[in-house]
């Protein structure tokens, strides 16, 4: 399973990275805003940070609902660096524009998708990724990782290439979660991804560990 970090932060992608396991990076117009970037231009450039930060899929939403306005805002950035992965939503307009970029070879990730039938539609238009959002699901009560358990199995049984990439994702248990459901990727916040690495155990286990070899040192 590949990781994505859910972020825009240049620091939480530098920390990602530096654990060797980040393959990619996630984006979208809310956290481009929480970092502060403002103007064309500039979010631009934030893009251009990132793709040189990591060597895998740069996600880049488009902020257009209508088709041209969609084409138009997904050459440009897909000019922007080779990492650049466009993020379309899953709506009708953008299911064409979907279609016609993977026409011309940019590759996208279909965005806000919250049920099978939205995910057959994309992957049929030839999305690069599908994200349904767990996250967003539960908060009404819903089962989002059963939504990616079920794209999962369609994908596989048609012989879908798109790839399956959980986002929405609110903690570390829903990266697990996910990795069951058989999602090709996590997208997840990096407080998410580190928690993997917690376990009362290994924490007691390194302690009397460390308190033994002291002990050799008397």
């Amino acid at each position: 399973m590949k990781f994505f970090i859910d972020t825009a932060n240049l620091d939480e992608i530098r920390e990602a990275n530096d654990l060797g396991i980040l393959d990619g990076v996630t984006t979208n117009p809310t956290l481009i805003s929480r970092e502060g970037v403002k103007g064309k231009d500039a979010i631009f450039q934030h893009y251009r940070k990132i793709c040189e930060i990591v060597d895998g899929p740069v996600s880049a939403e488009v902020i257009s609902t209508d088709f041209e306005g969609m084409i138009r805002e997904a050459r440009e950035l897909a000019k922007i660096h080779e990492n650049i992965v466009v993020k379309i939503p899953i709506i009708k307009d953008g299911v064409k524009a979907i279609r016609a970029l993977s026409q011309e070879g940019i590759r996208t990730n279909c965005t806000l998708v919250f049920s099978p039938g939205q995910a057959i539609l994309a992957a049929k238009a030839g999305a690069t990724f599908v994200s349904p959002f767990i996250g967003r699901l539960d908060d009404i009560a819903s089962d989002g990782i059963d939504l990616v358990r079920k794209i999962v199995e369609i994908y596989n049984y048609y012989g879908f290439p798109t790839e399956v990439l959980a986002a929405s994702i609110r903690s570390t248990q829903h990266i697990i979660q996910a990795a069951e459901a058989g999602a090709d990727i996590v997208t997840a916040p990096l407080k998410a991804i580190l928690g993997l690495l917690r376990h009362p155990l290994t924490d007691i286990g390194l302690q009397k560990f460390l308190e033994d070899y002291k002990k050799t040192q008397e």
